[in-house]
């Protein structure tokens, strides 16, 4: 008898499938981290670009021309089309470098501006202290009273102090006793009164951006500067001014970029600069010379040598911040 074999199975055959010609899906690759980072450095200039794009047409373009105008030969006669323009290269910058007068104005300017930054700084340091020391009645009267100095416009506030200090009809000089004195004749005087005007209206930005400061700082720290003794010129020069560093920072670049660059103060309580000239800053000497005098390429030329010494000043100061490794 043949025992019939177990081991061995027959399987049954595979169904033939059917073959189709579809292509096989491709799944799109990640983008890979790079790619993402480079995207997301992108964003905030997208973002940026329609106030980018205001800003090049209202300063970038002006500055382009200012520049171009300093080397060209650019006076009322090529201006009414008598003489062609051409090219002078460096010369404006040559003469301007060669006039005495610029250097005592640029001494001047550079003085006068010091001056006003210290004392801004000063008064709106110091009563934006008081502010926190007032109650709130008080608080609100002095800060309204600054606003409106703030908000007053440069013409209107320096037509104001003149009338203010007049020798004849103004109440100070009756105040003080000085009789038909006259602040504008003088050089220092004149200066003076142009300070004092400046500082009026420049303090409240200085004031209320550091008043506004101080009350960011925690109170804990104060009062534990108060508990160990620390005057009051103490807790301001140890506690205060240090935390408010980034603040000053930006207080004193604007104010050394606007007393600078003063304009109307000067033009309107001095008359145009002065007797002789004596109280002439920069930018109301390129203003004679390029529209009294119509020397308009030497005037863009002063208007260069202001920008480039504004900027040296600014990158000078944020530099001497970042080593010290202070963040604005």
């Amino acid at each position: 008898m043949t025992t019939p074999d177990t081991t061995s199975t027959t399987l049954p055959a595979p169904r033939d499938r059917k073959r189709t010609n579809s292509p096989t899906p491709t799944r799109t690759p990640a983008p890979t981290r790079t790619a993402r980072r480079r995207t997301s450095a992108w964003t905030p200039w997208l973002y940026l670009l329609p106030a980018l794009a205001v800003i090049g047409g209202l300063l970038v373009y002006p500055v382009y021309q200012l520049g171009l105008i300093s080397f060209l030969e650019y006076t009322q006669a090529q201006v009414s089309g008598g003489e062609p323009t051409y090219f002078k290269g460096f010369g404006n910058y040559t003469a301007l470098f060669t006039d005495p007068q610029f250097w005592q104005v640029l001494l001047a300017t550079v003085l006068f501006a010091a001056a006003c930054v210290v004392t801004t700084l000063a008064v709106g340091c110091a009563l934006a202290v008081l502010l926190t020391r007032v109650r709130a009645l008080p608080r609100l009267a002095l800060m309204v009273a600054a606003l409106g100095a703030w908000a007053t416009p440069a013409v209107t506030g320096s037509t104001v102090w003149v009338f203010l200090f007049d020798p004849d009809f103004g109440p100070v000089n009756r105040l003080l006793g000085l009789g038909d004195f006259s602040w504008t004749y003088g050089r220092y005087s004149a200066f003076a009164l142009v300070l004092l005007e400046v500082v009026w209206c420049s303090f409240p930005f200085v004031m209320v951006t550091v008043y506004a400061g101080i009350k960011a700082i925690p109170s804990e720290v104060l009062e534990a500067a108060a508990l160990d003794g620390a005057s009051q010129w103490r807790i301001w020069r140890s506690v205060m001014a240090p935390m408010l560093r980034p603040i000053l920072v930006v207080v004193t670049i604007q104010s050394i970029i606007w007393d600078f660059k003063l304009f109307t103060q000067i033009y309107v309580m001095t008359n145009g600069g002065g007797i002789a000239g004596q109280n002439l800053v920069l930018n109301v000497y390129a203003y004679q010379k390029a529209f009294a005098s119509s020397q308009y390429s030497l005037g863009s030329a002063i208007g260069v040598v202001m920008l480039l010494i504004l900027l040296a000043v600014t990158l000078v100061y944020l530099r001497l911040l970042r080593r010290q490794g202070e963040e604005l």
